[in-house]
């Protein structure tokens, strides 16, 4: 029997595990990355940029760091990332399925036959990978090579591997005659400023007044670069609308050495029977008094952060369940006590010509360069490489999740890999590839339609009730990620309970090694 085709879009990390696990059940994938090298994100960042997440907790399963890089960095720079993705991609052979300078442009769904598949009780007709006529085309862009024309692609399973932080940036939208069109200089987002070498970066913001709007990670990591270059004489200014936790690297590795299966006892989780419930009522005070505990000790460690008007309003749990937690660069209040970065909390603003209005600000806040640290458009770009409109409204019209964090019910034949938010996405990213492999290979199928969309309604309703309006579909498993997998080994009927005696399964922390072997070589 023909062997089926797949095709994965990009090659960041998910793109890299996504072809290993279907390499290893003996498909021959193809794999379409729009730019010219392996590591999404990780190909194009700012010089500064480090891992938030500890190492330990940030590797493969079956391919350890150099020692290297664990005898002296808990927290790998962006340079030590690329060459360890490098690496396994090597040492896997993966490589030779990448297509560089490749930029999907279109995928579109087609069935030669009458049959609906989008209708089925069944996912696809039939709830596994494959069917019998439906297909995917690829359209492709061959970037750097105008003359070239688009190719198309044929693949009976598409995994979309695009990643969240990248390619659509996120810019707030302006009154008339209030955007950057009325200001002098210069305005870019994060993602622009990130791409450029680090000589060029150095020479684009020298002796130059520069704005970042934000504070998410990209934003203090920018904002802390050049305040840290240009010093005293240009201070750096970072304007943001709410404060957020920022969190030190020691409290940030304590924090990841309680990811144990007791403290997701604290949690209420989707589907739960009664004493499951009854038990996550009884201990979550345990888990409201450790993250209180974490907000009193930020404030008394770091007087700072109430004299610069940096106390968050929401508490630091609602942080970890909407993902926006970020570890706080080092010797950033340094910067700001010396003068070389100037936090300014605002609730909106507007643009002049030589600067930026404040709200509530009666003075100019003058500025040469203005960049925005506001994030992505990330559901708008997965919902643009649809060619259908019903694709296209099945990721807009709903918030709730998808199936197993990779399966729309109602998009066949395709997956999403590398979408969910996860303290620890690159080891929680590989569980969910050998499950999306083992699923390839026709090891299980997948549930009912309805059954699917019952399941992920129980997960949004779950989630809302701690993160209120700073729900994310993106985030519904960061606090029940041991949970999540053990639903995919239990799908892929391997154990899910991966320590050797009750004690270390109960508060031992879960990390990737507890995951090795959960698949091989068919």
């Amino acid at each position: 029997m023909e062997k089926k085709r797949i095709g994965i879009v990009g090659a960041g990390i998910s793109g890299l595990l996504a072809c290993k696990y279907a390499m290893e059940k003996g498909f021959n994938p193809i794999v379409f990355e729009a730019r010219n090298s392996i590591g999404g994100v990780w190909s194009q960042t700012i010089e500064s940029t480090k891992l938030q997440t500890p190492l330990s907790y940030y590797r493969f399963s079956d391919f350890p760091w150099p020692p290297s890089v664990t005898e002296t960095e808990t927290f790998p720079n962006h340079n030590q990332v690329m060459e360890y993705l490098q690496a396994y991609a090597l040492h896997f052979n993966i490589l030779p399925q990448i297509r560089f300078s490749s930029t999907v442009i279109g995928i579109e769904y087609f069935s030669p036959s009458n049959e609906d598949s989008t209708s089925s009780d069944l996912w696809g007709g039939n709830g596994e990978p494959f069917s019998a006529n439906g297909k995917w085309n690829i359209t492709v862009k061959v970037t750097g090579h105008p003359l070239v024309m688009n190719q198309v692609y044929e693949v009976d399973f598409v995994i979309l591997c695009i990643g969240k932080y990248s390619d659509l940036p996120n810019i707030p939208d302006f009154p008339m005659n209030r955007g950057p069109e009325m200001f002098d200089g210069k305005v870019l987002h994060s993602m622009e400023y990130a791409a450029m070498a680090g000589d060029e970066a150095s020479e684009f913001i020298k002796e130059k007044r520069v704005t970042v709007i934000g504070l998410r990670k990209s934003a203090v990591d920018v904002a802390a670069e050049v305040a840290t270059k240009n010093g005293v004489g240009h201070p750096c200014c970072l304007v943001f609308r709410r404060a957020h936790w920022l969190v030190p690297e020691h409290l940030n590795k304590f924090t990841f050495r309680n990811l144990n299966r007791f403290s997701q006892l604290m949690i209420h989780r989707p589907g739960e029977g009664f004493f499951q419930c009854l038990l996550a009522f009884l201990l979550s005070p345990l888990l409201w008094m450790f993250t209180k505990m974490v907000e009193m000790y930020l404030k008394w460690t770091c007087p700072s952060i109430k004299k610069y008007n940096m106390v968050p309003d929401h508490p630091f749990l609602k942080q970890i369940v909407s993902f926006m937690s970020l570890v706080l660069p080092p010797n950033f209040y340094d910067r700001v006590r010396e003068g070389s970065l100037i936090l300014k909390k605002s609730q909106s603003f507007s643009f002049c010509k030589n600067g930026l209005v404040l709200d509530g600000e009666d003075s100019v806040l003058e500025t040469d360069i203005v960049i925005f640290a506001t994030g992505y458009k990330s559901d708008e770009k997965i919902t643009n490489i649809f060619t259908s409109t019903f694709f296209r409204n099945c990721i807009t019209e709903s918030s709730a999740p998808f199936y197993r964090e990779c399966i729309h019910p109602r998009i066949p034949q395709l997956a999403i890999l590398g979408y969910p938010d996860s303290a620890s996405v690159l080891y929680t990213t590989e569980v969910k590839s050998i499950w999306l492999a083992h699923f390839l290979a026709g090891k299980f199928k997948l549930p009912p339609v309805k059954e699917m969309e019952d399941d992920v309604t129980k997960w949004k309703k779950c989630i809302e009730r701690f993160a209120g309006d700073g729900y994310k579909r993106s985030c519904v498993s960061v606090l029940l990620q041991i949970h999540v997998n053990d639903q995919l080994c239990r799908d892929m009927g391997c154990n899910p309970t991966r320590k050797r005696w009750f004690l270390p399964e109960m508060f031992a922390p879960y990390g990737p090694t507890d995951y090795a072997n959960l698949t091989s070589p068919s």
